[in-house]
């Protein structure tokens, strides 16, 4: 008993509180060590120096209890990046995740945590514990003896000089090495930095982007009749498409479609919605993609052509491009936006908007759909009497439940099949000169092999979250009209070719739009395309060849299996 009186009385002492304090704030370091390509020197600089610089900093103060609450930032960060690690198995908080964290909306947000609870215990078990400990100290107005301060000071002092030792050596052998790069919590904090700076910039469109005009007109004839359509999909993988080669038949409709083009060499330049999207609706690209916050969207260089735009979303407006590119348009609408949104309507509700449009009559009409497609939580996106793929309850995200998540992902995809089918009708239906353009922003990790990956915008992306369906339809009329842009469509669909760089100037050049900054090089309708050596954009919004981003030899297998171009 008196052993156990001892021991509690340790365990709650304001000594117990300082060490328990350091040690939970070393843990992402640790981790970071086995999860990181960093050099031996890289690594040990990596615990040493961040972990003595907080024993020093909480030598600061005699009240352990205040300064584990001053720490309370860092506790935010190590929790957060533990979860990130449970969720992507490796990679610091990235400037895009913080990103993240300010467009994604609160459903989203409950969707994911509701299913990553082994992650969220573990951080609720390492970290509250010290909070309250630290609480009860405050309350209790503990203080350290100043002995024991000196006595941790001077060797956390010594620890911080061998920690910049091991930096500086770190630095000597690896010339590719930054403490803002690769030193925990340093690189976090330069990227919590990075973040506010984008957002600013974001803030700032309406001003750097004011006078910019495309000058864009039609070279079409005026007198015809026009639609082009503009789907962009939601965390879509190409690889589970049946019209891909999947061995389940998720697209019976769009596999018995004529006029359309499937193209099979096709990456994505970012795994983020809030990056994909919007330079899939711009000329902003992985190879350049500041003019985003310089020029305007798609839309406005169509609408200045003298075409009726419209812009359809089920997503919730972020405060992103995405809002402020889809708000250029003469009609646009957030379905989950407003006091009465549905909570979870369907993707099939943009087709009834789109109908409603049509019905209107424009003699030229330009439409972007931005879809929910194959979200996570991805049961939650069909209604389940549509369910083809049985069993499909389970969402907890853990490896175990792979089938059925994978069962419900396809079910999505079967989804996405009846809508580009229903859209084709109902454009082809009207008879005028019509085209569609389908491609996804990303697509997904679903625990697909030993890595156990899940979801998509880990800042070191996968073949699975890379690799994207890429759709083109004309209507017999466009095929009848335009037939070299359809003879280039067939010709390049075997191509390799980046998403993001592509579907503006194949979109403007399908649809007769003349502009300076069209280029023909990067349409695939065009017999002037070249395939361009592709790139990823980075979490510091730099392009890097798909080469060079980290991916594994799994990924790089998957490439050449699907037989697409790798380096």
């Amino acid at each position: 008993m008196k052993l156990f009186s001892k021991i509690y009385n340790w365990c709650v002492s304001p000594r117990c509180l300082f060490i328990l304090t350091v040690i939970v704030l070393t843990i992402p370091n640790m981790a970071l060590d086995f999860t990181e390509m960093m050099s031996l020197p890289g690594k040990v600089a990596n615990v040493v120096f961040p972990v003595s610089a907080v024993w020093l900093a909480m030598t600061f103060g005699r009240r352990p209890g205040i300064m584990a609450w001053v720490m309370f930032p860092l506790m935010f960060f190590a929790a957060f990046q533990i979860v990130l690690l449970y969720l992507f198995g490796r990679s610091v908080i990235s400037v895009d995740m913080f990103l993240n964290l300010v467009t994604t909306n609160a459903d989203e947000a409950i969707e994911l945590l509701d299913n990553l609870v082994p992650a969220i215990v573990t951080v609720v078990a390492i970290y509250i514990p010290v909070l309250v400990l630290g609480i009860c100290s405050i309350i209790r107005k503990e203080e350290l003896d100043t002995a024991f301060i000196r006595r941790q000071r001077k060797a956390a002092a010594v620890a911080v000089m061998a920690g910049a030792v091991c930096l500086a050596v770190a630095y000597s052998v690896d010339k590719d090495y930054r403490m803002e790069n690769d030193m925990y919590p340093v690189n976090v904090c330069y990227n919590l930095v990075l973040a506010v700076d984008r957002a600013k910039a974001t803030s700032d469109y309406e001003k750097t982007s004011a006078g910019f005009s495309f000058g864009a007109r039609s070279v079409h004839d005026p007198g015809s009749a026009e639609i082009y359509v503009l789907v962009v999909g939601e965390t879509a993988r190409a690889m589970n498409f049946g019209i891909y080669g999947y061995d389940r038949d998720t697209t019976p409709l769009l596999s018995a479609a004529s006029g359309l083009t499937v193209f099979t060499d096709v990456i994505t330049q970012s795994n983020t919605t809030h990056k994909s999207v919007p330079m899939l609706l711009s000329a902003a690209s992985a190879e350049d993609y500041d003019r985003i916050y310089r020029e305007k969207s798609i839309i406005t260089a169509f609408r200045e052509a003298g075409f009726h735009t419209v812009f359809f979303s089920n997503q919730r407006p972020n405060h992103s491009f995405i809002d402020i590119f889809g708000m250029e348009a003469d009609e646009w609408k957030f379905i989950k936006d407003g006091p009465k949104a549905e909570s979870n309507p369907s993707d099939s509700r943009l087709v009834e908007l789109m109908a409603d449009v049509l019905e209107k009559g424009y003699r030229k009409l330009f439409v972007v759909l931005h879809t929910y497609g194959s979200h996570f939580n991805y049961r939650e996106r069909y209604p389940s009497g549509s369910a083809v793929f049985r069993p499909d309850g389970a969402t907890e995200a853990v490896a175990a439940n792979r089938q059925e998540l994978l069962n419900a992902y396809d079910n999505t995809i079967r989804c996405t099949d009846k809508l580009l089918s229903d859209i084709m009708a109902m454009i082809g239906g009207s008879g005028v000169i019509s085209a569609m353009l389908y491609t996804s922003d990303h697509g997904e990790n679903i625990f697909d092999d030993s890595r156990n990956l899940f979801l998509h915008a880990s800042p070191v992306p996968s073949y699975y979250d890379m690799h994207v369906p890429f759709l083109i339809w004309t209507s017999e009329s466009y095929r009848r009209v335009y037939p070299k842009a359809v003879n280039a469509l067939a010709a390049n669909c075997r191509r390799n070719v980046a998403s993001n760089s592509v579907v503006f100037h194949t979109m403007l050049s399908m649809g007769g739009i003349s502009t300076v900054c069209r280029n023909d090089s990067l349409s695939v309708a065009d017999n002037c395309y070249v395939s361009q050596k592709r790139h990823y954009l980075n979490d510091h919004n730099r392009p890097e060849a798909i080469d060079r981003i980290g991916l594994d030899e799994e990924d790089v297998r998957m490439f050449r299996l699907r037989g697409m171009a790798f380096p």
